[in-house]
């Protein structure tokens, strides 16, 4: 097959996939906008939810329930795939459930358009995203707030004298990706846009998990100073940012297999959050270091040779495991 035959077949296959993707649900409903205060008090609701991102995969989310109450602080941990940050996309409607109905404040969700839901639920994402242009463009995108108002919130994470040392201060320009600001520079101007918006429900997905443990002490300080009053969700990466959570929601192959306060679950030594608690992956030691894919039995000293992904505690025992082991939250 000649090269222009070979483009045509790709031109085709790409037009037919586009054609067959489906869209999203309406950004407003007309007719049903919810009250703009909505939501007042940023209860949800879980009701036998069920999600798969496409039609051939497995269930992710299976017959998840549960109830979170207003300015509850929620820790979520789970193994990889366990259907963690599956809890994001059915809150966001980044996919539409197969079942079940989510509900905010005794509003179903599915009832609400897509505009209207996202901008009254805040997220602070594990991989900070920042736009090309200004600081202050890319905490108040819609210009909806002062000067005053973005310095409040840049000092209260703990930026403003970040910013301030810059030569056009707010107007300073972002490149692509935030490139020109340190990882965890970017995760608490994402912060700061957050507590601009101030919404009553707040999602973090690992939003800590790969900063280093200066800027994650800040970030945890701030999180409890300045969002007391908002409904929390954090997907942990280090079982230390959820002990001080209302309740620890442990969740395994799609399904909620635990959900009490990390007192009462640490008080069952049966408990998985309570083995996760004891295991030496999940103990802080005096520092911390990525994803390890372990080839072989190593010492201490070849640690400086492998190439890390993604930040985990770990402890000396952790130096002892066997060949192909995977050190993962």
């Amino acid at each position: 097959m000649n090269t222009q035959s070979v483009l045509f077949c790709l031109r085709f296959d790409i037009l037919n996939m586009n054609y067959t993707v489906p869209s999203e649900a309406f950004q407003v409903m007309k007719g049903n906008k919810p009250n703009r205060n909505w939501p007042r008090f940023g209860r949800i609701s879980f009701k036998k939810v069920e999600l798969k991102y496409r039609e051939e995969t497995p269930l992710a989310l299976k017959g998840v329930s549960f109830d979170i109450d207003s300015q509850e602080k929620i820790g979520v941990i789970g193994r990889t795939g366990s259907g963690k940050s599956s809890l994001g996309a059915a809150l966001f409607r980044l996919v539409e459930l197969k079942r079940g109905t989510i509900m905010i404040d005794g509003i179903n969700i599915a009832s609400v358009g897509l505009q209207d839901l996202r901008s009254r639920i805040s997220i602070i994402p594990q991989d900070p995203l920042l736009f090309i242009g200004t600081i202050r463009h890319n905490l108040d995108p819609f210009g909806k707030h002062s000067d005053a108002e973005i310095w409040a919130v840049l000092e209260k994470t703990r930026l403003k004298e970040t910013i301030v040392s810059l030569e056009f201060k707010l107007s300073s320009p972002v490149i692509e990706n935030g490139a020109n600001f340190s990882v965890g520079e970017r995760q608490l101007l994402c912060m700061a846009r957050a507590l601009l918006r101030n919404n009553k429900i707040l999602f973090l997905d690992e939003a800590t998990a790969g900063i280093d443990t200066e800027t994650d002490l800040k970030i945890q300080d701030t999180l409890r100073e300045e969002f007391k009053n908002c409904t929390m969700i954090t997907v942990a990466h280090r079982l230390n940012t959820i002990m001080n959570c209302s309740r620890v929601m442990v969740m395994d192959n799609g399904s909620v297999v635990e959900f009490d306060s990390p007192e009462k679950l640490l008080q069952d030594s049966s408990s998985r959050f309570a083995k996760y608690h004891e295991s030496p992956i999940t103990k802080v030691w005096k520092f911390k270091i990525p994803y390890i894919q372990v080839n072989q039995i190593f010492s201490f000293k070849c640690l400086i040779s492998l190439k890390f992904k993604s930040s985990v505690p770990i402890t000396l025992e952790c130096l002892k495991l066997s060949a192909s082991e995977n050190i993962a939250h």
